[in-house]
């Protein structure tokens, strides 16, 4: 993997933001935005996803958390893959509590591919986080839970989606949210009118509020 992008905290660093972007995107594409949000205190790491084929784009190479192979509901799903992005995702989080932030302090988020891995990726995690934020996205291996879902029950799960979205289907967002309320203690699902498969200044403010929220100064 190529090396993550990084905003450092530009007051005392108590908390951290990791941030993981769509398919065929890098850390490059979300920095910018996610530097406009976050709180002084906070350090924000885009990492970019490895290069792999992707079945969904007939075997064309992208960067890529894990295989996606179809965009049906009911479809197969790469759970190898699905488990070892995951399982990058717990070492990102290590490194920074051994930099001295305790999960409490730390928020996973993404979008599209990367909000279903900050998801997935929170709820198979065992320690207590600070928040999940999830933009325009679905929760991986769904019909795993609750059962897999060892973790993070009570944490502050902040869920967007435009309902207009042509590309990860509204519906997938709703069915997601209903599927974490019956397990989750506190899920937000925030919908957006007339929003595709992006992103815009309402959602930026709703993050931010959210973030500034779960890991205060």
């Amino acid at each position: 993997m190529t090396s993550p992008v990084v905003i450092a905290a530009t007051s005392r660093h108590t908390a951290t933001l990791i941030f993981f972007h769509g398919l065929g995107d890098t850390g490059h594409g979300w920095a910018s935005s996610m530097g406009g949000i976050k709180s002084s205190h906070m350090k924000v790491i885009c990492p970019t996803a490895p290069i792999i084929p992707v079945t969904l784009n007939a075997g064309f190479r992208m960067p890529s958390w894990f295989d996606l192979k179809t965009l049906e509901a009911t479809g197969p799903e790469d759970e190898e893959g699905i488990k070892k992005a995951a399982e990058m995702v717990y070492g990102m989080i290590a490194e920074e509590v051994k930099a001295g932030i305790p999960t409490k302090r730390i928020v996973l988020g993404g979008f599209s591919q990367g909000g279903a891995l900050a998801l997935y990726s929170a709820l198979t995690f065992p320690e207590p986080l600070g928040g999940v934020i999830s933009l325009s996205s679905w929760l991986p291996l769904h019909q795993k839970f609750p059962a897999s879902a060892i973790g993070n029950k009570n944490t502050p799960v902040l869920q967007c989606h435009g309902d207009c979205d042509p590309i990860v289907p509204y519906k997938w967002g709703q069915m997601t949210a209903s599927l974490l309320k019956q397990f989750m203690t506190q899920t937000e699902f925030k919908t957006y009118r007339g929003m595709m498969h992006t992103s815009c200044d309402e959602e930026m403010r709703d993050m931010k509020a959210f973030i500034e929220r779960v890991v205060k100064p």
